[in-house]
């Protein structure tokens, strides 16, 4: 049973350490018609990135979550303009 607790705890810290290297994401380029509909989509369903990635041939749902975060969150926008 504590073995089990050890590797839930390991599996948080893994993703813990997965969002904060988070901030050295490369910026993704959209085009102006797969922004439309991300944003389009997002209103209609929320943050439901794998329907949304459906909707756009060859992108996968992390992809649309990272560009929906860097567009969006403030501290991204000014490291992007900066």
């Amino acid at each position: 049973m504590d073995n089990h607790r050890h590797q839930k705890q390991a599996k948080i810290t893994l993703l813990e350490s997965e969002e904060v290297s988070s901030t050295r994401w490369q910026f993704i380029t959209m085009t102006a018609q797969e922004e439309d509909l991300i944003h389009r989509m997002h209103k209609l369903i929320g943050d439901r990135w794998d329907l949304i990635a459906g909707r756009i041939p060859g992108r996968k749902p992390e992809e649309i979550e990272r560009y929906w975060i860097m567009t969006h969150l403030e501290g991204f926008g000014k490291r992007r303009r900066g």
